[in-house]
């Protein structure tokens, strides 16, 4: 059953900042390599890049150290240190047509509470400026990760489609990850690398459907591209609101944190995240009374998973077969 939060008499905000002020699948035509092998000959790959000519010149990139075989079906979680978790927590920005985030410190104190039981180093900025948070990446980006085992960044804050706001101007979220791909970061190269942003991406709002349940009962050398291991996980799906609690924080992280609680030990991240959608899009329901518009809307996270291995978190101490 839906959640009110009316035990409270608390107000849900949104993480848009600004109050709304209104209420072809493509053919499959085989392969992208552009031919097809008729002989048992290997046909050669090509990009769907117009009028770029890269000859032959053999590139060779930067070259880290995997802790895990090439087909290893887990992340190795039991390095010496568990990771560094950075967190940009806004609550007041510059421009005054971006409200100030009521309940993002309970967002905060639940998230930093949550990494750090789980053994993570956590680093907070709170209202920072644009120049304070590529600070903050540069200073992350130049450490040696290599007796860590991932690297998490979250971002609470005001946003909309394809940007974020910090303090005192607004950026693409490309800035966020940008310096932590394989051939920048070579430390955290074949690491997970997970990213959480709780933000509005959009005006857009959800009136939810109801359902009615009916149910009948040995090592070698390999290469990784540079933006592999990375997780993005968004609060809600492009074009839509992200709502948050004035008291207890946003749905997204209130949720993100209590899966991670009962279960990063038992479940992996992966079937966690789906937990945490299933959470908020089920459990939570708008509550402003006062705003026909703005009452009784629903949530759905999202997250896009670029990662080559299952992320499974282990007690601190333990031996990772």
């Amino acid at each position: 059953m839906a959640s009110s939060e009316n035990e409270d008499c608390c107000v849900d905000g949104t993480d848009s900042g600004i109050l709304p002020t209104n209420g072809t699948i493509p053919k499959d035509d085989g392969a992208d390599s552009g031919t097809v092998p008729t002989n048992g000959t290997i046909s050669k790959d090509e990009g769907d890049v117009i009028g770029l000519n890269f000859g032959r010149t053999k590139i060779k990139g930067p070259v880290g150290i995997s802790t895990v075989e090439r087909d290893a079906e887990y992340y190795r979680m039991n390095h010496a240190h568990r990771g560094l978790a950075l967190i940009f927590n806004h609550e007041f920005f510059d421009s005054q047509h971006l409200r100030p985030r009521a309940g993002t410190m309970a967002d905060w104190e639940n998230l930093h509470n949550t990494l750090h039981n789980l053994g993570f180093e956590v680093i907070t900025h709170h209202n920072a400026i644009f120049k304070e948070i590529t600070n903050g990446i540069d200073e992350a980006a130049s450490r040696d990760f290599t007796n860590v085992d991932c690297f998490i960044m979250a971002v609470l804050s005001h946003g909309e489609n394809g940007i974020l706001h910090a303090k005192d101007t607004a950026y693409k979220p490309e800035n966020l990850w940008a310096k932590f791909t394989a051939d920048k970061c070579i430390t955290l190269a074949g690491k997970p690398k997970l990213f959480f942003i709780q933000a509005c991406q959009g005006d857009g709002l959800d009136s939810g459907v109801t359902l009615r349940t009916q149910v009948d009962g040995p090592s070698d050398t390999f290469r990784i591209p540079s933006h592999a291991d990375f997780l993005i996980a968004y609060s809600t799906i492009p074009g839509f609101y992200s709502w948050r609690n004035t008291q207890k924080g946003s749905w997204f992280i209130q949720a993100l944190c209590a899966e991670l609680q009962l279960h990063a030990y038992s479940k992996n991240l992966l079937s966690i995240l789906t937990s945490v959608v299933r959470r908020v899009a089920f459990d939570f329901e708008s509550n402003v009374p006062d705003s026909y518009e703005m009452h009784a809307k629903k949530q759905i996270p999202c997250f896009t998973s670029m990662l080559t291995r299952l992320v499974q978190f282990t007690p601190r101490g333990a031996i990772q077969n």
